[in-house]
């Protein structure tokens, strides 16, 4: 029988990292207003949208600081979904060099679906949240560098089935056996009850201590769940991005929300995010990440 041992430092955490670390919230509130704008058409993937959002994602990776793999920041990939073609989709991928060359890969989908009926689906939860989340985050951590590297994506035909996130680990900056987590951010910005979710523990239970020293603050608190297979549609495992570095045996944590009524509706605009709730999610998901940076130690498995 395989167990896990979890290091024996793992609870004994730096004095003050749960704490609460300033965020950049005026920068978080513009890019996801920006990126949920009419302007954006709805971000379909192959659309003039999508590629105003790929310009404004690389403007904002550069003004961050953040390093390209080669000349670039794109990523480009053949996406097919059905009948439809999409020849030049595109991640967007960014990263800063830790000192050690062990990454952890930020992920956050910035298409949505576009236009239906003359009504543009602007997915400000879903998911200019996550991708303005993960550019603060990468914000953060370009002023106070790493300990790990820390690759941010964001990635491309999410809504036409994960296609961005396969076209990364198909073609990954670095190697597979460099990437000790997937940190994927997929909708923070709507709940009326304060409740953030991190699912993935049940197929890792080795990260649920870490989680849990993540502190709640005064608009947001950190739920473990929705990770399980019973649970039918209530289990995310294949829901996001982090699906497919699931199916390669990378370890996530998917941050989230649980459906909510403007959920792929027209209506989930940059009006209806909960601004406070959406500050509080990301700071979350931030501390969480600074306390795996800092306090990761590898775990051992034997066989009994």
């Amino acid at each position: 029988m395989k167990v896990l041992i979890l290091p024996f430092l793992l609870l004994c955490f730096l004095p003050g990292l749960a704490q609460r670390i300033d965020l950049d919230t005026i920068q978080l509130f513009q890019d996801i207003q920006a990126l949920s704008a009419d302007s954006m058409e709805g971000r379909r993937s192959g659309t003039i949208g999508n590629r105003k959002a790929q310009q404004y994602l690389e403007s904002r990776f550069k003004s961050i600081g953040l390093k390209p793999f080669g000349n670039s920041y794109r990523q480009h990939f053949r996406l097919q979904h059905k009948q439809e073609v999409v020849e030049q989709a595109a991640n967007i991928i960014g990263y800063i060099p830790g000192k050690t060359d062990k990454a952890i890969v930020v992920t956050a989908h910035y298409d949505h679906l576009g236009q239906r009926n003359g009504n543009i689906f602007n997915g400000a939860d879903d998911n200019a949240s996550g991708v303005s989340a993960l550019l603060a985050v990468a914000a953060y951590f370009q002023r106070q560098k790493p300990e790990h590297t820390l690759i941010f994506a964001a990635l491309d035909g999410e809504e036409l089935g994960l296609q961005g996130a396969s076209a990364f680990l198909n073609n990954p900056p670095v190697a597979l056996s460099k990437i000790l987590l997937n940190v994927n951010l997929d909708m923070l910005s709507i709940n009326n009850k304060g409740e953030l979710y991190a699912s993935g523990t049940y197929h890792n239970p080795w990260l649920a201590p870490y989680l849990q020293q993540v502190e709640p603050l005064a608009n947001a608190k950190l739920m473990l769940g929705h990770d399980q297979p019973e649970q039918g549609q209530h289990d995310w495992t294949n829901q996001s991005d982090h699906y497919q570095f699931y199916k390669r045996q990378i370890p996530f944590v998917y941050f989230g929300v649980e459906d909510h009524p403007h959920y792929h509706k027209a209506t989930d605009t940059f009006a209806q995010i909960n601004r406070p709730f959406y500050a509080d999610a990301t700071t979350l998901v931030l501390n969480f990440l600074q306390l795996f940076d800092q306090s990761y130690k590898p775990a051992s498995n034997y066989t009994d």
